[in-house]
């Protein structure tokens, strides 16, 4: 059973911590996110997505087994993109940071943070929902596709951890 709920500013280090265990945990996997420790996300990142109330929560049995933020902040380079919904920057909504703690992986966890991610962006009145994939990120192209994200384009944008690299965008219309 997973709580999904609004993380806290005093929860800070716990959030902190399942990042930097998420990311300890997968740096040997094939398809891992590419996240450094302290890098991306950094402490700051998550103390201003807490404090603004961004950051979201998946609760197995008291412990933070998944995380995601929703906002409307973007890559500079999403404006390049040719998406296919027409809409307001306060209209779309923009999914960062969904991970599960690999000792919580296979039971649906992700399915079920992006499900609450498209409900929340629909109470929003958002019209669309998007992310960026890195390049070869095979199960999260999986998950998204499955859940009916559709393929945009391939874009290099750039972030701290990565730098300059493909990613791959997607849109759900709401």
């Amino acid at each position: 059973m997973l709580t999904i709920r609004k993380a806290s500013e005093a929860e800070f280090s716990a959030v902190r911590a399942f990042y930097h265990n998420t990311i300890e945990l997968m740096q040997n996997a094939p398809h891992h996110p590419g996240w450094q420790k302290g890098v991306y996300p950094s402490d700051a990142a998550l103390r201003a997505h807490l404090r603004t109330g961004e950051l979201y929560i998946g609760l197995a049995q008291d412990e933070i087994a998944a995380a995601m933020v929703l906002n409307h902040a973007c890559s500079e380079r999403y404006a390049d993109a040719h998406w296919p919904t027409q809409a307001s920057p306060d209209e779309v909504f923009v999914l960062h940071l969904l991970g599960v703690l690999p000792t919580h992986a296979r039971r649906g966890y992700a399915k079920r943070m992006v499900q609450f991610a498209i409900d929340l962006a629909r109470q929003g009145g958002g019209k669309c929902l998007r992310l960026d994939v890195l390049h070869g990120n095979l199960p999260a192209l999986r998950l998204y596709e499955g859940l009916g994200f559709r393929y945009v384009e391939t874009l290099p944008l750039f972030y701290e951890d990565t730098g300059w690299t493909d990613f791959l965008l997607y849109e759900y219309a709401l």
